[in-house]
């Protein structure tokens, strides 16, 4: 049974940092490319972040780059996402995302297993 259990999601102000966990089970995370997608509340769903099977391919979005960093530990089957410097805007639900491995926001197209998601709220 594949299962995601994200966490790390809260409440932080403006200019704080969060780092979200994702613990994959069910399937190994070696064979698959990985990302982070996010949505709020009346907006569509925006792919934030991925990264390739082997790990030398990374994509951000322009509106996280330089603050967001992406990256796993196969060993525990896990993916994380460390979140720096975050803004208004960056709350949503956050989602952990596996997929072939793909690019962009391709990855997002077809990707077939997410998570449940985990809410960020930023605010003062």
């Amino acid at each position: 049974q594949v299962q995601f259990v994200e966490s790390g999601g809260g409440s932080v102000q403006p200019g704080g940092s969060l780092r979200l966990s994702c613990v994959v089970s069910g399937f190994t995370l070696d064979y698959y490319a990985i990302g982070w997608s996010r949505q709020a509340p009346g907006k569509e769903r925006e792919g934030v972040s991925c990264l390739s099977v082997s790990d030398d391919t990374t994509y951000y979005a322009d509106s996280v780059k330089g603050r967001f960093t992406i990256s796993r530990d196969n060993a525990k089957n896990t993916v994380y996402l460390q979140m720096n410097n975050l803004k208004p805007e960056d709350t949503a639900a956050y989602y952990c995302v596996a997929g072939p491995n793909l690019v962009g926001q391709n990855f997002f197209h077809f990707a077939d297993h997410w998570g449940e998601g985990t809410q960020v709220t930023v605010s003062s």
